[in-house]
């Protein structure tokens, strides 16, 4: 008889301390929330971002680039073959040369557009 009423002790005293438990993380999660949600003034020197900006900037230029360059590549490798395919008169490999003379076009100008759009 005593372990049953042991037992049943210690199984209302686990939804007692459920029950704190929930609420102790109910209020540290509110905590944390309105903690999080104080404005935060920050004193940062006057000044210019191109310390910041300059390096992603160069970043662009250099991907911009490598996309240009190889758009190139690209083109030249497929308008030979495209003459090769022309000269077998081969029109599934013209047809996927044509894609790839467009895709190289698309590739080697992306950078004059994306300057044009001001990026």
């Amino acid at each position: 008889m005593r372990k049953k009423e042991a037992a049943t002790a210690n199984q209302k005293e686990a939804k007692g301390l459920s029950r704190v438990k929930r609420a102790v993380v109910a209020a540290c999660g509110a905590g944390y929330m309105a903690w999080n949600a104080m404005p935060v003034t920050v004193f940062a020197a006057g000044g210019s971002t191109s310390a910041i900006t300059q390096p992603l900037d160069n970043l662009k230029t250099l991907i911009i680039a490598i996309i240009g360059a190889v758009g190139v590549i690209i083109l030249a490798k497929n308008v030979m073959e495209f003459a090769q395919a022309y000269q077998q008169q081969d029109s599934s490999t013209m047809n996927s040369a044509l894609k790839g003379i467009v895709a190289g076009v698309m590739m080697a100008g992306i950078s004059t557009v994306l300057t044009f759009l001001g990026f």
